[in-house]
């Protein structure tokens, strides 16, 4: 399989490398302190009117189904806008992008506020609502990926990917504590701080440099939407190491919702008490917050190929001492240790793509892997749940292992993943088509 862009290199001019920068340490870098910060503020947000929407549909209509519905509602606009979403990132502005998304939150989530501060709140507005969030979301999170390497130097990249994972998981682990004690004050509470955070995201957003896209060569011929989504489909696929590494990733992703579901439930039928699986789930967002802290480290250390190997060996192993012990504490050291090495997984994963791939690209490299990962963590808990129904729990844990140990013997065995370090250690130049020279190593002949 080839490209489009490389089969037809005089449809578009050669892509721009981003600027060189000298290596000053990450945390004086202003443009990623600024992305950082403001995305940190958002993920708190969001998270905690993610965790508000469903007790918010509870207390309006007293019905689980519609608050399922209300939640299915984000999830699908995010999935059906993800590929979209990404060709229109690598057309548009990625800063324009950015802040038009915040500026569609923010008044999304005030008519939110207003309706329910009214009294007049019903489930279309919160669906409404649901489904700006999404579709922002498919569009704000390629044009930030997108931009990372514009923002940080090659060699810190990963360090920032890292960084990236660790900010997700302090927006998780603070945005959830936040959102059940604001709620309990005033149901409005939670969406107006997610509001707010989007308020002060767009003012420091303002203040990123970064470069304004090309103009499309004089001579070529107008861009067609359709051509382009395709175009990114085939990149994905065409080259065979990012799509062994996006599969990977998935993979990774996946499995973590099965286990994840399959050993909160384990726990609950050994009777472990619901405080306990409480400090079962914060262990293991804890050990997804240490692990991304720890990744730029172990990155260095074990390298890229390792480090996803490890991720796949780790989850083999661990995931089975679940049936020996009934005690919430230990299953919670189990979650944490899994969640641990993932950020050094995906972080490896994640920083060979962004190098890899032309600028002009980025963006719907990030839309396609977004899209597939949405899809594969929508049907882990899906899976996990018919696995329970069919074998029960612990068998579910032993044929999700099972499964994990073909992967790891998979992906240890794989002759494409053993070029994996040695093509992610250096960045990849661009020739006179644009293409990577690294891409080129990989790219299927057929």
């Amino acid at each position: 399989m080839t490209t489009t862009h490389a089969s037809q290199p005089s449809q578009s001019p050669p892509d721009r490398q981003a600027p060189s920068r000298p290596s000053t340490p990450l945390w004086r870098n202003r443009d990623y302190n600024i992305l950082w910060i403001s995305r940190s503020l958002t993920e708190v947000g969001f998270n905690a009117s993610t965790m508000a929407f469903p007790l918010l549909v509870l207390a309006v209509t007293r019905s689980p189904g519609t608050a399922g519905l209300v939640q299915g509602v984000n999830a699908a606009a995010q999935l059906l806008a993800g590929l979209p979403g990404g060709t229109l990132v690598d057309r548009w502005n990625r800063k324009t992008v950015m802040l038009t998304c915040e500026a569609a939150r923010t008044v999304a989530l005030l008519w939110l506020v207003w309706t329910i501060w009214t009294g007049a709140v019903a489930v279309w507005h919160m669906a409404v609502v649901a489904a700006v969030l999404g579709v922002c979301s498919a569009l704000f999170d390629p044009a930030e990926e997108a931009s990372l390497p514009y923002v940080v130097p090659p060699d810190q990249l990963a360090v920032a990917v890292s960084m990236n994972h660790a900010r997700n998981s302090i927006g998780h682990l603070v945005g959830t504590a936040l959102s059940g004690a604001l709620f309990g004050v005033k149901r409005v509470l939670p969406f107006a701080a997610d509001a707010l955070t989007h308020v002060v995201s767009f003012f420091m957003l303002l203040f990123v440099r970064l470069p304004k896209p090309e103009r499309q060569a004089e001579g070529a011929p107008p861009a067609n939407f359709r051509r382009e989504a395709l175009e990114g489909l085939k990149w994905v696929w065409g080259h065979r190491l990012i799509r062994v590494t996006a599969m990977c990733a998935v993979a990774v992703n996946f499995l973590f919702q099965v286990l994840y579901l399959v050993i909160i439930v384990v726990a609950q039928q050994s009777g472990v008490p619901s405080a306990q699986i409480g400090v079962m789930a914060a262990m293991f967002g804890g050990g997804g917050l240490l692990g991304a802290l720890a990744a730029p480290r172990l990155y260095a250390r074990c390298g890229p190929r390792v480090s996803v190997v490890l991720t796949f060996w780790a989850m083999a192993v661990l995931a089975p001492v679940t049936l020996a012990t009934g005690n919430g504490i230990v299953m919670g050291l189990v979650l944490a240790g899994i969640a641990f090495l993932a950020p050094t997984a995906n972080t490896a994963v994640s920083t060979y793509q962004l190098l890899t791939t032309p600028d002009r690209l980025r963006g719907r490299l990030s839309g396609v892997i977004g899209l597939i990962a949405g899809i594969s963590t929508a049907l882990g808990p899906l899976t996990g749940g018919l696995l329970m129904e069919c074998v029960g729990a612990r068998w579910a844990i032993l044929l999700s292992t099972l499964g994990i140990a073909v992967l790891a013997v998979t992906v240890t065995l794989s002759p494409t993943l053993r070029g994996f370090g040695k093509l992610a250690a250096t960045p990849p130049a661009e020739d006179g088509t644009g293409r990577s020279g690294a891409a080129a190593d990989t790219h299927d002949p057929h």
